[in-house]
């Protein structure tokens, strides 16, 4: 019937009659806009409004009385919620200005629309009448349409006719089946009764339809009897359900008949369903309450604000040098509120970035990137507001409970402000905007105005405030003069330098280098460039030994020329702290480890406060002047390495600035530790890895124009950094690999080193789950467990989660832990999701089984190994992997998260997952391919040839759309032969998509 639908006449369908003259189409088609179905009659119209799904949505549904549609800009803002921001728009105010009407409009009723536009309930968008005919013609439209001409017809079969009832009338729900029962089968049935009276009728056959299209259905149905039914008759049609893995199975059944007299068939269809999986995961697991749209707090402006006590903290650090507020410049802030984000990233390029991109616009165009994520920050902390909250007072702190404090959603560090209001009327009308003065594991200490004295009923709206000092900061390297030379920020092939580079014997203090010629080029490198080359940068791979090789640089160094001086960096304190552990060797009185006058002494490992200072009031700070210039070396985040100018060091005090973790840290960062201290005599080495994780970046169209390409990766697109020319001048690839067996690393190594990687681990690691009786090839170790689940949200959390995946992730580890012969440790399991919700039902399913795996994002295991990964991919709904692939996010067409992700374990991958939603990424078919052709698949079978070659641009969402498409139209054609999204605006999209992302450490 989807293509049939040409038939009918679309003013029929759409505009409820038709009034050309003379119009040969078909008229009697009805559209139920409350349910978005199409009826091809009258009678099943009829018979659909006086159905359950209709009646069901008339309780919970109401017809929309008006519409976002605004009739002076002639187009739809997407969502009734984004009308007071749309109004508020320079460009609706410019557009009200030149029709000279006023900008403050209500939105349109159905009545004032029709004559100028016409709302369509399919697509959920109202279209001006002139364009309403190509609307109507669009892909995805007619994609709709037929969508909703198959929800008619299978709503139509479902009805029971002809004096034939079929019962349980809402068709076969098996529940949820434990596997072992599943393995050996469970039934049901279904009864058909003709009722007393009506004319008799032969029940032909009984079909099982999958509802995905698998090769074989889980379902079968056999009929109990046969011949025809005459007068108050039943028949019983047994349906079991046969299935030896875990997840859902849906599909329909098709009985067909045949009446008597008049000679007539029809057929009655009926749905079927089954959960393989646990009871108890399901109910411990399960959405608390439905997903609804999150409600933004409500905020009074204009407010009379009342500051309150700054903590000492904040000047704990004898700066010299002011740091100044750079705040966003007010046209780009129009750019940024009045813009959609579909525009923004075009707007922001035609309007504030230089037409050019060279070592004069450096500073401009990265201010400009800076801004916009700033403002996509600011806009994000709103999602974490709280409503109706309360204080706790203990002794001069007023304590609030702040839901993902500690996994840094939102980020909230000593020094911060949080603003805070009385929730219902307030006669005063003031606004506290109080200083943390005190962060713990789940609620933070705020120092208030002494006015503040709320009684214990009183509840508070409260406003996160974004910390700006380190996008001060950055702001403040980009402008500091002079402008660093083309050699730091666009080298050419004549910055990288003709010098000797012959290898002289070294004492080395890491003997296992030795044996490892990259390693060892890497660090004769490095000593023998002469000052003010090209950055050098030292490429590692996963599990190739970076910081290893920095390390040992950094050293060999200070051995050859003890005055030297060396600023040592990474993007996040962790990172930095590494590279601290590992120079302990060089003590005290050379080793200095400074540290944010935010960071808690609790967080910090207790061997590295005595490489640190802490003034006499307990903060973190730095000694005087003249004994800090004395340290070898000084170990900093990238975001705090600006400390050294802002306390007075000169610029050119470093000989070396090595920058650990480049590849994750944004151009902007680096500058942060180079554009402060470098002169034309100083030399950069940068280490890291640009086909893993780069920096995290909130802004889409901050993103899009550059700011997520690291520093590290911009250099290594140029020519001077070519294979050809610059690998072993002016840069060094590691190639030996010490993490990963074999099977393991193959498939990155291919697609991502060009073969490089050579498998250097000890074999008593990476083999060490070689004959694991749960492998299913005993050699291979990686499984890809394939399973259909369901993507799930519960609340107002943006998230998903799939509990189907984490029976069978939760299986995998009490398989893991139950055999002796390959013991292991919580600690060395590690499980990887995408998203948010994922990772907390995990870890509560396995609170009580394995409470010490790790269970985190990609991004807090790069850099991180564990002996075992299970990856759960969640994503079973392909329609979702658009708003994936647009916001970043999950394993498919995110190529350096599926590295990073693939890359972590040393001698057993389980990844579980939709294998039809990952196949439509080649990279991820081609991964699902190898695994296969290796014997490594388990669950649902593949359901394409896994020998042909994969196309890159080969369009694999769509070929699996049609196969869909094929399926809804087979269906229509079969009951033809009888006669018988969402409203989030780009915006609230983004700024959900980033609450999967963690707020980057401050400093």
């Amino acid at each position: 019937m989807a293509g049939n639908l040409a038939q009918y006449c679309p003013a029929a369908l759409y505009a409820g009659g038709c009034t050309t003259q003379g119009c040969t189409l078909l008229h009697n088609v009805k559209l139920c806009e409350l349910c978005c179905v199409i009826c091809v009659s009258q009678s099943v119209y009829n018979a659909h409004i006086r159905g359950n799904h209709h009646r069901k949505n008339s309780t919970n549904r109401e017809k929309p009385n008006v519409f976002p549609f605004c009739i002076i800009c002639e187009r739809d803002i997407g969502n009734l919620s984004s009308w007071g921001s749309h109004l508020a728009g320079a460009a609706h105010r410019k557009a009200a200005i030149r029709r000279g009407v006023s900008a403050r409009i209500e939105p349109p009723s159905a009545s004032q629309l029709a004559h100028r536009a016409q709302h369509c309930p399919l697509c959920s968008t109202t279209v001006l009448k002139l364009r309403w005919h190509g609307h109507i013609k669009t892909t995805d439209h007619k994609k709709r349409e037929a969508v909703a001409a198959h929800k008619g017809a299978f709503e139509h079969a479902e009805q029971d006719k002809e004096g034939v009832c079929i019962s349980p009338d809402g068709g076969v729900d098996f529940g949820v089946v434990k596997l072992d029962e599943s393995r050996t089968g469970v039934h049901k049935v279904l009864i058909v009764h003709l009722v007393p009276g009506a004319p008799g009728v032969v029940v032909e056959r009984a079909d099982v339809f999958d509802k995905s299209n698998r090769i074989s259905s889980s379902f079968a149905v056999q009929m109990a009897g046969g011949g025809p039914l005459v007068d108050g008759e039943d028949m019983q049609l047994r349906v079991s359900l046969t299935q030896a893995d875990y997840g859902r199975y849906d599909g329909h059944i098709e009985v067909h008949f045949r009446r008597l007299s008049p000679n007539r068939q029809f057929v009655i269809v009926r749905p079927v369903c089954a959960i393989v999986g646990d009871k108890l995961d399901r109910e411990l697991l399960k959405a608390a309450t439905p997903h609804v749209p999150r409600k933004r707090v409500p905020w009074k402006n204009g407010q009379k604000y009342y500051p309150g006590r700054r903590p000492p903290a904040l000047v704990a650090v004898p700066w010299v040098r002011k740091l100044k507020a750079y705040p966003i410049p007010p046209a780009l802030v129009a750019t940024l509120r009045d813009s959609s984000l579909d525009d923004l990233t075009q707007t922001m390029r035609s309007k504030h970035l230089p037409p050019a991109f060279n070592a004069t616009t450096h500073c401009t165009h990265f201010k400009t990137l800076l801004w916009a994520e700033e403002w996509r920050m600011e806009t994000d902390l709103r999602r974490y507001d709280l409503a109706d909250v309360t204080f706790t007072k203990e002794g001069a702190l007023y304590y609030l409970v702040v839901p993902g404090l500690a996994e840094k959603r939102p980020s909230v560090v000593v020094g911060d402000q949080i603003e805070v209001q009385a929730s219902g009327a307030d006669p005063t009308g003031r606004c506290f905007a109080g200083f943390v003065h005190d962060v713990r594991l789940g609620d933070v200490g705020v120092a208030f105005h002494v006015s503040f004295k709320p009684a214990q009923a009183v509840l508070f709206n409260v406003r996160f405030k974004l910390n700006r000092i380190p996008l001060r900061r950055q702001h403040e390297a980009l402008g500091v003069l002079p402008m660093p030379s083309d050699r730091v920020l666009f080298p050419l092939p004549s910055h990288v330098g003709a010098f000797p580079q012959t290898n002289v014997p070294l004492a080395l203090y890491n003997p296992s280098i030795a044996n490892n010629a990259p390693q060892l080029q890497a660090v004769h490198r490095i000593l023998q460039r002469p000052a003010g080359l090209a950055p050098f940068i030292i490429f590692g791979p996963p599990g190739t030994g970076k910081t290893v090789t920095v390390v040992e640089a950094i050293q060999q160094l200070l051995q050859r020329n003890p005055d030297t001086h060396i600023l040592a960096c990474a993007p996040s304190n962790s990172a930095a702290d590494i590279l601290a552990e590992r120079l302990m060797a060089l003590g005290p009185e050379k080793l200095f480890r400074y540290y944010a006058v935010s960071r808690t002494r609790s967080a910090v490992p207790e061997q590295l406060l005595l490489f640190t200072y802490i003034n006499p009031e307990g903060y973190f700070s730095v000694p005087a002047l003249s004994t800090l210039a004395k340290y070898q070396v000084i170990v900093s985040t990238c975001g705090s390495a600006s400390f050294a100018y802002g306390v007075g060091l000169p610029q050119g005090h470093f000989n070396h600035i090595f920058v650990d973790e480049a590849g994750q840290a944004t151009e902007v960062e680096v500058m942060t530790s180079v554009r402060t201290m470098v002169t034309s005599t100083t030399n950069i080495v940068l280490s890291g890895d640009p086909k893993q994780l780069g920096p995290i970046i909130r802004s889409s169209a901050a993103r899009d124009l550059g700011l997520g390409v690291s520093y590290l990766e911009r250099l290594m697109e140029r020519d001077a950094y070519s294979v050809h020319s610059g690998r072993g001048v002016a840069f060094v690839k590691l190639v030996k690999n010490f993490r990963s067996h074999r099977a393991i690393l193959n498939y990155p190594n291919e697609s991502f080193y060009a073969n490089e990687l050579e498998v250097c681990g000890p074999p008593s690691s990476i083999n060490s789950f070689i004959g694991w009786p749960h492998l299913v090839s005993r050699k291979f170790p990686v499984i890809f467990h394939s399973i259909s689940g369901q993507d799930e949200r519960e609340a107002s959390s943006p998230s998903y989660f799939n509990i189907d995946e984490i029976t069978v992730l939760k299986d995998y580890i009490q398989k893991l832990k139950a055999e002796a012969k390959y013991k292991i440790s919580d600690e060395e399991i590690g499980i990887i999701a995408p998203y948010r919700a994922q990772v907390h039902k995990i870890r509560k399913a396995l609170s009580t089984v394995a409470a010490d795996v790790k269970v985190a994002s990609v991004e807090e295991f790069q850099g991180q190994e564990r002996r075992v990964i299970i990856l759960s991919t969640v994503r079973s709904t392909r329609d979702l992997l658009q708003y994936d692939q647009r916001y970043t996010l999950g394993f498919v067409a995110n190529p350096r998260r599926f590295n990073v992700a693939v890359t972590r374990a040393k001698a057993l991958l389980i990844v579980v997952g939709n294998a039809s939603v990952l196949s439509t990424d080649p990279l991820w078919r081609r991964f699902l391919n190898y695994i296969n052709l290796n014997d490594g698949w388990r669950g649902e079978p593949i359901s394409w040839d896994p020998t042909a070659p994969v196309q890159d641009d080969a369009e694999y969402a769509n070929e699996l759309r049609e196969q869909g498409v094929a399926g809804l139209a087979a269906f229509m054609q079969r009951m033809q032969t009888y006669g018988g999204n969402s409203d989030a605006t780009a915006d609230e999209l983004e700024s959900g998509a980033n609450m999967e992302r963690v707020f980057v450490e401050p400093e």
